[in-house]
């Protein structure tokens, strides 16, 4: 388990662990080792030297002293790494995420993430300030108490020695039994998450449904489940606990009849059979809160398994030598992708002349948005190659070829701040006016004028406070602040009513004005006017041209137009 601590934790903390655990060490072996002064201490007194115990009770007090300080310092040593470590690892796991390609946050990893990032570090992180230090004395100070022993008298000493197999033993059988159903549990717990998290965000269907006085089947179901997964899980663990439990208490027993036959044979004195005797129930309670400490241990290590393979999933790798672009044509090349077991795209090629428009149209699940997923390097592709100015965007930073692209999505996600807050996203280091400029492009300033706290209105978390078409216009400001010479807009007027298709679609005239552009659009009477047109179905392009050259070709996109322009009946 320490092992796995210091490769989740990385190397700049695994010296402050291993001088925390040389201490608990040093500590649970002083621990044992001062029981070894009862034995003169108990001579002398059953010898009547009432005078020469004094001096082993002063050692054994210094002894006690020793233990105590190194006990303080050990724990305070603990406390203080376990707080340093748990401040790293989150930041060390929120960089991490951030270098995930998105594929990788598939919905079924909301639930994981979200138990990870709370719950599971913590208890991960509290292997070193709260578990580490029990764990080592149960472990180490037995095995001390027991050399004792064993310079006393060898036999009892060998006699106490047998346990230690046997405990090991039943540990890890309590592991292996556990297993199972705490990999059982923990999926429960995952999908009783996800289940919350889905009725949280289902409650505007659920109430315009009427449902709700109504319970929430789907997690009900789900805590059901991790009620009775919980259940099977302290079953599984009570036979290693009453093993456990059993064995200390028979090698006691052993102890006892075996002294007592040494003792009434004359083999040791009484004074050593009562100092021996006394060291083995000492030896005993340690060894007896091995069956509480395996379990939370056995908790800690699951977590820190999955802390250690989130950490270890390959972000996407970085150029050793990053080449900067000098043009921004956009180009794909023979490029396949696959989602999983699904072919998304499938040998496509395209290119973008640097200043031009082009749109990309489809069927749903065409593969329109992975398109600008490849292109902003969201994932990287199984075969083919994507390029910007003629390089590919493997060769590139990432830092550089994100300020290269303006992204602005339908599902727009804002901060929980102020509306400027979010704007100023796009560049940080804007002046005021940049950023109003950028807010009256948009048609953001129509927006704030009539808001009563003006810029520092506070969007919500997502944005959950301003209406679908204000968020795209925070989202469009955002993206003209930034100025990036690439622009990706994916279906971004889909969903709004007709005064915000309106202004946003101002906005976003004014976004893509000189800069390349890929569009997916569903509603193809804002695409007329690109200067290409791309037909994607089943991850290939099967038609491309003007609006005009697809229209007279008379094929799918002429079919997809006659229907956009159809009126509802």
């Amino acid at each position: 388990m320490i092992r796995m601590l210091l490769r989740v934790l990385g190397h700049q903390y695994a010296g402050p662990v291993r001088r925390t655990v040389a201490l608990m060490m040093a500590t649970a072996i002083v621990e044992g080792l001062s029981y070894a002064l009862l034995v003169p201490v108990l001579r002398a007194l059953f010898g009547g030297d009432v005078a020469g115990a004094r001096p082993w009770l002063a050692a054994f007090a210094a002894g006690v002293a020793i233990y105590a300080a190194l006990r303080y310092v050990s724990d305070l040593s603990g406390f203080r790494a376990g707080t340093t470590l748990l401040r790293g690892t989150y930041r060390r796991l929120g960089d991490h995420l951030a270098r995930l390609p998105i594929g990788w946050y598939a919905p079924a990893r909301v639930g994981e993430v979200s138990l990870l990032a709370g719950r599971g570090v913590q208890q991960a992180m509290s292997v070193i300030a709260h578990l580490l230090s029990p764990y080592v004395s149960a472990a180490v100070t037995p095995l001390a108490i027991v050399a004792v022993m064993l310079a006393f008298d060898w036999r009892m000493g060998l006699a106490a020695l047998l346990a230690a197999p046997l405990v090991a033993a039943i540990q890890l059988w309590t592991g292996r039994a556990t297993a199972a159903a705490d990999a059982e549990r923990h999926r429960r717990d995952q999908d009783a998450t996800a289940r919350v998290i889905e009725y949280l965000q289902a409650q505007p269907v659920l109430r315009a449904g009427g449902r709700t006085a109504e319970r929430f089947g789907l997690l009900d179901d789900a805590l059901d489940e991790l009620r009775r997964s919980s259940r099977r899980t302290m079953v599984s663990a009570l036979p290693g606990i009453l093993g456990l439990s059993l064995t200390v208490q028979a090698v006691l027993t052993a102890l006892l009849v075996l002294g007592t036959y040494l003792a009434l044979g004359g083999a040791i004195g009484p004074a050593e059979l009562l100092a021996i005797l006394v060291l083995a129930a000492r030896c005993a309670d340690p060894l007896l809160s091995l069956g509480e400490i395996g379990g939370q241990a056995r908790g800690a290590r699951a977590e820190l398994a999955k802390l250690d393979t989130v950490l270890r999933t390959p972000p996407l790798p970085e150029p050793p030598d990053p080449v900067r672009p000098e043009r921004h044509d956009l180009e794909l090349d023979a490029v396949s992708f696959r989602h999983g077991d699904r072919l998304v795209l499938d040998g496509l090629s395209l290119a973008v002349p640097e200043g031009r428009r082009l749109a990309v149209v489809g069927p749903s699940g065409a593969g329109k948005s992975t398109l600008l997923q490849l292109l902003a390097r969201f994932h990287d592709v199984d075969a083919g190659a994507v390029r910007i100015g003629g390089v590919d965007v493997r060769d590139v930073d990432t830092q550089d070829l994100m300020s290269r692209f303006a992204i602005v999505f339908q599902d727009v996600y804002l901060f929980d701040g102020t509306i400027e807050d979010n704007v100023r996203l796009g560049r940080p280091g804007a002046t005021e006016s940049e950023v109003r400029a950028a807010a009256s492009a948009a048609r953001l300033d129509e927006v704030i004028a009539r808001l009563p706290d003006g810029w520092a209105t506070p969007v919500g978390e997502g944005g959950a406070l301003l209406s679908g078409g204000e968020r795209q216009r925070v989202s469009i400001a955002r993206a003209l602040l930034k100025d990036a010479p690439v622009v990706l807009l994916d279906e971004v007027t889909s969903a709004l009513d007709p005064v915000n298709e309106a202004a946003v679609h101002a906005g976003i005239e004014r976004l893509m004005a000189g800069r390349t552009v890929v569009m997916v659009a569903h509603r193809l009477s804002t695409i007329r006017h690109a200067d290409r047109i791309a037909f994607l179905d089943g991850g290939r392009i099967v038609e491309a041209g003007t609006h005009d050259e697809l229209l007279r070709l008379g094929g799918r996109y002429a079919a997809y137009w006659e229907i956009s322009m159809t009126p509802a009946d």
